[in-house]
């Protein structure tokens, strides 16, 4: 299956504010999950659909995603919050 992340302005927002060393791990492993044969063995489903379809976790923080399906299944990352309070509205 072929993969790719799409940051939108929300995510790339909650990036900038957290310390650089965090991104940069955040994004690193968003993209190694992306080159996996099957990134979505890696990701749990959301019940509250209002959040996401699925979220990944890196260390802390949880990456919160949609998928869009097509020739290319499109990762668009919502949202990266502390897992405390990554499933509030």
């Amino acid at each position: 299956m072929r993969c790719s992340l799409l940051w939108m302005p929300t995510a790339t927002g909650d990036l900038k504010r957290l310390p650089g060393v965090v991104a940069k791990r955040i994004i690193a492993k968003m993209d190694w999950y992306i080159a996996r044969e099957n990134p979505f063995h890696f990701a749990r489903r959301l019940a509250d659909g209002a959040l996401g379809t699925y979220r990944f976790r890196v260390g802390d923080y949880r990456v919160l995603c949609d998928v869009h399906r097509g020739k290319i299944t499109v990762l668009e990352v919502l949202g990266v919050r502390d897992r405390k309070n990554a499933y509030r509205k």
